[in-house]
């Protein structure tokens, strides 16, 4: 699948087409579970389905091919046996192709534990902006326009922002829920936190390097693999800026987890000195992983 590389470019073209956004796969892991009919299930994985998918999240007018590629898997660890409460896990994974190839680059990949919420099979999931109706239809609009704001972000500089705000409009009207992940205080790894992250000017280097990355670096790569390389390597420099002011953050460590192995498999053919570079960079701001970043000197 090939997009159109300069995002913003779809706002003028394709007028008269009113696409959807997300080409979203859903999976629903129920191992455990005893005391709640599959069909239940089932449903729950058709609403949530249709809600990702048959919503207008945007003023973008996109084509089927160029519809953004993610994944939800929400694993069910709790349920009320006969009842209608759920909790457990989602794991939030969001892939970009790569221009001139087939390959595509994985951009997130979320696993969030705060998951709790009611689900009535057939019931419609109604959603508004500002208005808190229930914890599962906040939390899919929170990473619909989540993966928005990234995936725009690595086409266009900062064109992501508008849809940050509108993940922190959600935030902000779900806390009155008092349900954990919509605190910044909850945790060190929250949703409230993860788009505070992304909109704080202090920390607006990771949003450079989305773009840098991304749309100067891999997408060149097709057609000039050194020339490419070389401005992800000054990309590096970015993740190095954002380490120095605060290493902790939580969108940093989205952007080291989802990019540590990229980086490696990137760097494989690198020459030696460019290969130094980045096992220099990686080390120092991703310690706990630091001697998987030898791997490309063998």
């Amino acid at each position: 699948m090939k997009k159109i590389l300069l995002i913003s470019a779809l706002l003028l073209l394709l007028g008269n087409v009113s696409g959807q956004e997300f080409l979203c796969k859903i999976q629903i892991q129920t191992q455990g579970i005893q005391g709640v009919d599959q069909s239940v299930f089932d449903a729950m994985k058709n609403s949530i389905f249709e809600f990702m998918n048959n919503r207008k999240w945007s003023e973008l007018n996109l084509t089927v091919n160029e519809r953004i590629e993610c994944t939800f898997v929400l694993t069910i660890t709790e349920a009320v046996q006969g009842g209608d409460q759920f909790g457990g896990t989602l794991n939030v994974v969001l892939q970009r192709p790569i221009y001139g190839t087939s390959y595509m680059s994985l951009l997130t990949n979320i696993v969030d534990n705060n998951i709790s919420f009611r689900y009535v099979p057939f019931q419609p999931m109604d959603y508004s902006d500002n208005t808190y109706n229930d914890n599962l239809t906040s939390t899919l609009a929170f990473y619909a326009y989540l993966l928005l704001g990234i995936e725009l972000d690595t086409y266009s500089k900062y064109e992501g922002t508008a849809y940050y705000q509108r993940a922190q409009a959600v935030a902000n009207t779900a806390q009155s829920s008092n349900i954990p992940g919509w605190q910044a205080f909850d945790s060190q790894k929250n949703r409230a936190l993860l788009v505070q992250n992304l909109l704080n000017q202090t920390y607006q280097a990771q949003r450079d390097f989305y773009y840098e990355y991304h749309r100067m670096g891999l997408d060149v790569m097709s057609k000039d693999i050194d020339g490419g390389r070389a401005v992800i390597t000054k990309s590096l420099v970015n993740l190095k800026k954002i380490y120095d002011l605060n290493s902790t953050i939580y969108s940093f460590q989205v952007i080291l987890e989802a990019k540590r192995q990229e980086i490696i498999d990137i760097y494989s053919e690198a020459t030696p000195a460019e290969k130094i570079e980045m096992i220099n960079i990686m080390k120092q701001i991703d310690p706990p992983n630091g001697d998987k970043y030898d791997a490309v000197m063998k």
